[in-house]
């Protein structure tokens, strides 16, 4: 699963065996230009997670690849420590809830931002 953000927009790519879906939304009003580009990342990764689980993407017990090319988001997320932003803590912790409720495997991946599939979408 590959995610991207910025203040405008979110976007993610599940990409499985059997295919790709890629999908981009517009922000909410309550975020649109009010959440900063590295805020806006971890939206898209909740959103993402939630999106595919509801679309039977990402089923209960599945092995899930989170690839990012921002090294800060990578590194908080294997890290497991809070971040100083309050906003990227509620977010954290809404995706490893679900990470823990469907007993998801997860693996993380940083890339260069040319692999990342969901930053052309942004």
């Amino acid at each position: 699963m590959f995610f991207d953000g910025d203040s405008k927009r979110i976007s993610w790519v599940i990409q499985t065996d059997n295919s790709v879906v890629e999908q981009k939304r517009e922000h909410a009003e309550i975020y649109l230009d009010k959440v900063t580009d590295q805020q806006s990342k971890y939206i898209g990764l909740h959103i993402g997670i939630f999106w595919g689980i509801g679309t039977f993407i990402i089923k209960n017990e599945d092995i899930v690849k989170i690839t990012t090319d921002d090294k800060t988001v990578f590194e908080h997320l294997i890290s497991n420590q809070k971040s100083d932003d309050k906003f990227i803590d509620k977010r954290t912790f809404f995706i490893r809830q679900l990470i823990e409720q469907r007993k998801l495997k997860i693996k993380y991946e940083l890339v260069a931002s040319e692999k990342n599939l969901a930053a052309k979408k942004t």
